[in-house]
């Protein structure tokens, strides 16, 4: 690959919305903001270890870590590249970060470092591999589809792991002693990382009515998945469970309907399996699930936590500046600050483009 010609391309990853009301851990929606790569093969320029330059710009810029062996983005790509007997980046290769997705906010900016990540390797290397393969490099990193397989494939889509055998199983995370340095990993001995086993996840994507737009309302402060996962009981009752499954399948046809049903919709986004749990960590939010409706704000859909928060989401058909306002008055009467982009289904998921 170092005597390979000068190559240009931009890698783009939409963030992700999961859970979509009723749809824990299932549904995941593919949103118009992006992490952003623009990478140079034969830059011609020294670079840093691992034949990599790292540059940032955007969200956590300024956190983060500009070692290929420790980036999440660049240590997937190697450890893509490694399944494949391909040791490190060719040289002078430089990746520059434009990250748009704010950070621990339930709009899956990790998951779209790792979608990313083996994109990056795919296309350093030159792989060849479909995008149904590079879910599979995914999922040895992320163990939760919906972010994920939204952000790859795009759109709406609907997911689940599937049931592999005892030693796949165990696999929780990415094999990374041959990625990471000292102490997780240590010096690269140059052994190949054991590859994923093919399907590890499955999905569908579900259609989407053109009429709709996602409110994403951001509040000023993280949230860490761990620490939101924390509040949810080990243990839940039938009927709570039941009460989601009914709503999941009303849902995923209703947003696919044109025109759609505001009443129905709005209905179908109820949740009790991670809301009513969550709405402690999130102040005001139990007062905007209960009483912004479409009664109230016409145009409105729906509105639910935006993956394990703190972002809310409102579905909409119009109206949205008024939505937001409503939405952000509640929280700002409990001392929360927000922003807000109305924002559009990426239907194309990740892209590698070749300039």
């Amino acid at each position: 690959m170092a005597n390979s010609p000068p190559r240009k391309f931009i890698i783009k990853v939409p963030c992700s919305s999961a859970n979509l009301g009723p749809g824990f851990d299932v549904v995941g929606l593919a949103l118009s903001v992006y992490l952003e790569l623009t990478v140079e093969i034969n830059a011609g320029y020294d670079t840093a270890p691992q034949n990599c330059l790292i540059t940032c710009e955007g969200e956590g810029a300024a956190d983060l870590p500009l070692e290929a062996d420790a980036n999440l983005i660049t240590r997937t790509a190697l450890y893509v590249l490694r399944c494949h007997d391909i040791r490190t980046f060719p040289a002078t290769t430089t990746v520059h970060i434009n990250n748009q997705i704010p950070l621990g906010r339930g709009l899956g900016s990790s998951g779209a470092a790792v979608v990313a990540g083996v994109m990056l390797g795919n296309a350093v290397g030159q792989l060849g591999l479909s995008k149904d393969r590079m879910m599979d490099y995914s999922l040895m990193i992320e163990r939760h589809p919906d972010n994920v397989t939204a952000a790859m494939m795009g759109g709406l889509v609907g997911s689940f792991l599937c049931e592999l055998n005892p030693e796949d199983m165990e696999r929780k995370e990415i094999p990374l002693a041959e990625v990471l340095p000292e102490p997780a990993g240590g010096l690269d001995t140059g052994l190949m990382p054991p590859k994923p086993p093919f399907g590890i996840g499955t999905h569908i994507k579900i259609d989407w009515a053109p009429e709709i737009k996602a409110i994403a309302i951001i509040p000023a402060f993280e949230l860490s998945t761990a620490s939101s996962r924390g509040v949810l009981p080990s243990m839940y009752n039938i009927k709570d469970l039941v009460f989601n499954l009914q709503r999941v399948v009303v849902l995923t046809i209703g947003l696919s309907r044109s025109p759609p049903n505001a009443d129905l919709i709005y209905q179908a986004m109820q949740d009790r399996v991670h809301q009513p749990y969550r709405t402690k960590l999130i102040p005001g939010l139990t007062d905007v699930l209960a009483s912004v409706t479409p009664s109230t704000d016409p145009g409105l859909l729906g509105i639910c936590l935006s993956g394990a928060g703190p972002t809310i989401l409102a579905l909409a058909t119009h109206n949205y500046d008024h939505i937001a306002s409503s939405i952000i008055s509640k929280l700002n009467a409990q001392g929360v600050q927000c922003s807000y982009k109305v924002l559009s289904p990426a239907f194309n998921g990740a892209e590698c483009i070749e300039n």
